[in-house]
C-alpha cells in the first residue's frame, strides 16, 4: 500500500496511545475541487482535518500521523463514547458531495479505501462495526458519505456492520409501536441523539442517516416497515 505524506498543522498537541484508536469515521470532503479540499484540511484557521485522504484515482496521502488527533469528527457520538476525534481515524474521500453534485464513488477510490481500513483494523484491532460514517456519529449536523457509499461492499471485507436477513413473521405493528422498537434497535446499534420514548422533530434525520447507510434507495426518513425490519436483523 502506498502512501504519500502531505501533513496539515491541524491536529491537537496531545497524543495518544494506540488502544485509544477504536473507530475509523469514513467522510467526502464535500468541496467543488480535490485542490480547494486540501487546501482547507490544511488551513490554519479551517480547524479540521484528517488522518488520510483518498482520491479519486484511489491516491492515498496521510495528512496526520494516527497517533495524533485530527480534527475530522466534531461534536458526535456513539455508544458511550463522545467527542469521537480522540478515539477515531478520519479518512476523507475527495467528492464534491451534496451540495456540489453529488458522484458516484470511483472504483479505484473503494479499493484503497478497503486496502487502508484492513491495514488499520489489523493494527489497532479495530471491531468491525466501529467503521462508521460521519453521519452515523453527528446525525444532526452530517449526511457524509451519503446513500452512494457501498457500506455492503466493505461489510464483505468485514469492514463495517451489515445485516441479514431472516425468516419474518408480520408483526401487526401500529406506527407508535414500531417508532419505539425502531430507536430501541438504534440505541443498541450505537446511534444517539433522540430519545427512544418520545417523538422529536429532529428524528427524520436520525431516521434518514440510517437509511442512507442500511437502505439507500429508500431514504425518506419515515420508519417503515423495511426499515423497522433492517434496524431488528442488524441487532440479532
Amino acid at each position: 500500500m502506498k502512501i504519500i505524506f502531505d501533513f496539515s498543522p491541524n491536529y491537537s498537541k496531545k497524543k495518544r496511545s494506540r488502544k485509544d484508536i477504536k473507530f475509523v469515521i469514513i467522510h467526502y470532503t464535500g468541496m467543488q475541487s480535490e485542490i480547494e479540499s486540501i487546501q482547507r484540511l490544511k488551513n490554519p484557521k479551517s480547524n479540521v482535518s484528517c488522518h488520510y485522504i483518498i482520491d479519486r484515482k484511489g491516491k492515498i496521502a496521510q495528512m496526520v500521523r494516527d497517533n495524533n488527533i485530527a480534527w475530522h469528527a466534531g461534536k458526535s457520538s456513539w455508544k458511550k463514547y463522545r467527542n469521537l476525534n480522540f478515539n477515531s481515524i478520519g479518512i476523507e474521500l475527495i467528492n464534491k458531495g451534496h451540495q456540489f453534485g453529488y458522484q458516484n464513488f470511483s472504483e479505484q477510490q473503494i479499493k484503497s479505501l478497503i486496502i487502508l481500513c484492513k491495514n488499520l483494523k489489523k493494527k489497532y484491532s479495530i471491531k468491525k462495526e466501529n467503521f462508521l460514517g460521519h453521519s452515523d456519529v453527528a446525525p444532526l449536523r452530517k449526511i457524509d458519505p451519503g446513500e452512494k457509499f457501498p457500506w455492503k461492499k466493505l461489510s464483505n471485507y468485514n469492514l463495517g456492520k451489515w445485516y441479514k436477513t431472516k425468516n419474518w413473521s408480520n408483526h401487526d405493528l401500529n406506527n407508535k409501536k414500531m417508532r419505539l422498537l425502531f430507536f430501541k434497535n438504534l440505541r443498541k446499534l450505537g446511534y444517539n441523539y433522540f430519545n427512544v420514548f418520545k417523538k422529536n422533530n429532529k428524528d427524520k434525520k436520525i431516521i434518514k442517516c440510517f437509511q442512507q447507510h442500511y437502505l439507500p434507495n429508500n431514504v425518506t426518513g419515515k420508519i417503515d416497515e423495511k426499515t423497522y425490519k433492517i434496524s431488528h436483523f442488524l441487532t440479532l
